[in-house]
């Protein structure tokens, strides 16, 4: 049984060989992670036949005293038994190393809960003991995103699903969300390096209005570089003319089941069922007098070329499939962009064999204030809760020196 440093092709031959794994544990992103400054390494702890049984993207930075070096979403095992005997070599290759600080973010889940957040599993502390009786510092059950990343994933299973009957798997509500997002003319398509400034703006925008920090031009352009075909950079845009297009088309289809009910209704004037629907329909009619002067007053502001609605960032590997960073404009709201980038994505999916789809963060709390989970919600899915942060520390001593040093110089 060994730790060693694997090439690139056994890393990735051991990872195409798990059941779970994140896009933080493949060859793109280190080597996006590479691009970023870091310096990446493949780990990996070999069985008694010499098979590899763990592996891992190890990336390292320096720091004020030595390295910071991280596993995150990791490591990948194909025997679990192996993990602890990982842990510790690598707790020995961190400190020959000369690492200041050691963070490991398992990837396995810690308990399982249904969409609206009632538990569906029992916990497993023993996950977090493994660790911690190895002396690794936790960092706790948390709830939003601590240092900027969720513990909590709302995530749907795609095996069995159909390209036909995927729609039929998501809530009452984003069944009919999507339906109607579909009617608007909707247009969506995937960006060329050349125009990640469009998303970009896009995300910067949404950055502002719920502050957090975006991330720069160049990083998008990196990150397209290393993933090339395994992500989609997507955007939804919207011709208003021809918005206005598909209302007239759609409320002329309306007025023509207006004329055939009054005929109808000719003939048997009684007829509550029919008088009901006469009701329904022409208050719909009517309601697509408003959009029509909507979208007259958008064609004046915009004219009639295409503009960007919503963007969605989407990361695949062959064992999930990722939603990762987006944006989109609240003065398109009542247009669903954003709902029909996540049909798009999960139909991509299913086309490709991903059996598996990862909506990634929400905050863990189920009182009703949490947007991002209501809108993930209309998708049908379920939760998860990843363990968290756990930290170690080859020379505990001098982080503890160094840590007062920074505080008392306010950095």
């Amino acid at each position: 049984m060994t730790f060693k440093i694997l090439s690139q092709k056994e890393f990735t031959e051991h990872a195409a060989a798990c059941s779970q794994r994140s896009f933080m544990q493949t060859a793109e992103m280190a080597e996006l992670l590479h691009k970023r400054g870091f310096h990446c390494q493949y780990i990996g702890y070999a069985d008694h036949e010499g098979q590899i049984a763990v592996s891992a993207v190890l990336y390292s930075i320096p720091m004020t005293g030595g390295l910071h070096m991280e596993i995150n979403c990791g490591p990948l095992s194909t025997k679990p038994e192996y993990l602890t005997a990982f842990y510790q070599a690598l707790q020995t290759y961190a400190k020959e190393n000369g690492a200041l600080e050691l963070i490991v973010k398992p990837y396995e889940s810690y308990q399982s809960f249904d969409s609206s957040g009632q538990a569906a599993s029992a916990e497993r502390p023993e996950l977090i003991k493994q660790l911690t009786d190895l002396g690794f510092a936790f960092d706790g059950l948390q709830t939003g995103y601590p240092g900027g990343e969720p513990d909590w994933h709302y995530v749907k299973d795609l095996a069995g699903l159909t390209e036909k009957d995927l729609i039929k798997s998501f809530s009452k509500n984003g069944r009919a969300t999507v339906k109607k997002a579909n009617t608007f003319g909707i247009k969506l398509r995937k960006l060329k390096r050349e125009e990640l400034n469009l998303f970009k703006d896009i995300t910067a925008a949404t950055s502002d209005r719920r502050e957090y920090d975006d991330k720069p031009l160049d990083y998008y352009e990196d990150f397209y570089d290393a993933f090339g075909n395994q992500a989609d950079f997507m955007i939804a845009s919207l011709n208003f003319q021809d918005y206005l297009s598909h209302l007239e088309n759609d409320q002329q289809k309306l007025g023509q089941r207006i004329q055939k009910l009054e005929a109808d209704l000719e003939k048997n004037p009684q007829s509550e069922k029919k008088k009901n629907q006469l009701r329904e329909i022409s208050s719909q009619f009517a309601t697509f007098e408003t959009r029509k002067t909507e979208a007259q007053d958008l064609i004046a502001k915009y004219g009639n070329q295409d503009q960007i609605l919503a963007a969605s960032l989407f990361i695949y590997s062959p064992q999930e499939a990722t939603y990762l960073f987006s944006g989109s404009y609240p003065e398109f709201n009542k247009f669903y962009a954003p709902a029909l980038l996540q049909e798009y994505v999960m139909t991509e999916s299913i086309k490709k064999g991903i059996p598996f789809y990862n909506f990634l963060g929400i905050m863990g709390i189920f009182d009703g204030s949490d947007g991002v989970l209501r809108f993930k919600q209309n998708f049908n899915g379920y939760i998860v809760r990843k363990m968290g942060t756990f930290r170690y520390y080859p020379n505990p001593l001098k982080f503890k020196v160094l840590s007062l040093l920074k505080k008392l110089l306010g950095r």
